[in-house]
């Protein structure tokens, strides 16, 4: 309980502020990644404004031995662009580009009740089981 409350927490403000940021319109991402159409900045503002709390955060992190409600920081260590990594980023781009959902504004989206946010993370469950099982069998075979 000492960490599922501020997770709760943090996570309600993330899609609170995704919500006030129009970052789950579709349409407004799709805009926003038109660069040669009909181009709308506004959400280039949001992600911005995002660095500032983001890059204070890593600064205070520095001084820290421990976060306050766990018992160690899980960063990883792997820094390295490897093959998945540079695949799974494509992917991303192509499916964010394609729909205009990426997972924090498609699950924030759920409660709107439209079925668009709900089929995007239907299919991402779905691709998230058919990955592990790929990547265990990957790794039983070898």
């Amino acid at each position: 309980m000492r960490t599922s409350f501020p997770a709760l927490f943090v996570g309600t403000v993330f899609g609170a502020g995704l919500a006030l940021s129009d970052m789950i319109n579709p349409g407004r991402v799709q805009a926003f990644l038109d660069v040669a159409g009909d181009w709308d900045p506004t959400l280039l503002f949001v992600m911005g404004a995002a660095l500032v709390p983001s890059a204070l955060a890593y600064l205070v992190r520095r001084r820290m031995d421990r976060p306050l409600l766990a018992n160690q920081f899980f960063i990883p260590e792997n820094r390295a662009l490897d093959r998945q990594l540079l695949i799974g980023a494509v992917l991303f781009g192509i499916g964010w580009g394609l729909v205009g959902f990426c997972p924090g504004p498609a699950i924030s989206g759920l409660v709107l009740g439209a079925w668009q946010p709900w089929l995007f993370v239907v299919a991402m469950l779905a691709g998230m089981f058919l990955h592990r099982v790929a990547t265990t069998r990957r790794r039983n075979t070898l």
